[in-house]
């Protein structure tokens, strides 16, 4: 599983972004709040729709390699299952809560078949943070 960050996010932009996600999944208020203060709401929204792309995009990309019926195959019912949750408890897209609670959602519902939402956030967290990492070696502190 993998999640591509933009060229310009550094480091802690991802944290940033993860760390407002977990925050979501566990319903601590105060620290998405300060995050969200310390970033910039305009900022952490950018960085939400950031991550969202590189989680839902290749998870949802169809495999024409072949026409057997694929892991793939099932994802157009979940995925519309969960645009339905969305629409039912009224979430807006437009502003950064909305966007962390249909990256937790997606998680739930199409990565995980355990429940372990916290788990996933931390694996795409650290494929994030080693994205970012490369693309800003300067950054990376010395021993």
């Amino acid at each position: 599983m993998a999640v591509a960050v933009a060229a310009d996010d550094q480091p802690e932009d991802v944290a940033a972004a993860f760390a407002y996600l977990r925050a979501g999944v566990v319903g601590d208020f105060d620290t998405a709040g300060a995050i969200a203060d310390d970033t910039g709401p305009e900022q952490l929204h950018r960085l939400l729709v950031e991550v969202a792309a590189r989680v839902f995009i290749p998870v949802t990309a169809e495999d024409d390699r072949d026409a057997e019926p694929c892991a793939h195959s099932f994802l157009a019912a979940a995925l519309g299952r969960l645009l339905l949750e969305l629409l039912c408890h009224g979430v807006c897209l437009a502003n950064t809560p909305g966007v962390a609670r249909t990256i937790i959602l997606f998680t739930d519902n199409i990565l995980t078949e355990d429940g372990d939402v916290a788990g996933v956030l931390r694996q795409l967290e650290a494929a994030g943070m080693k994205q970012a990492m490369e693309a800003h070696p300067a950054d990376r502190p010395t021993a």
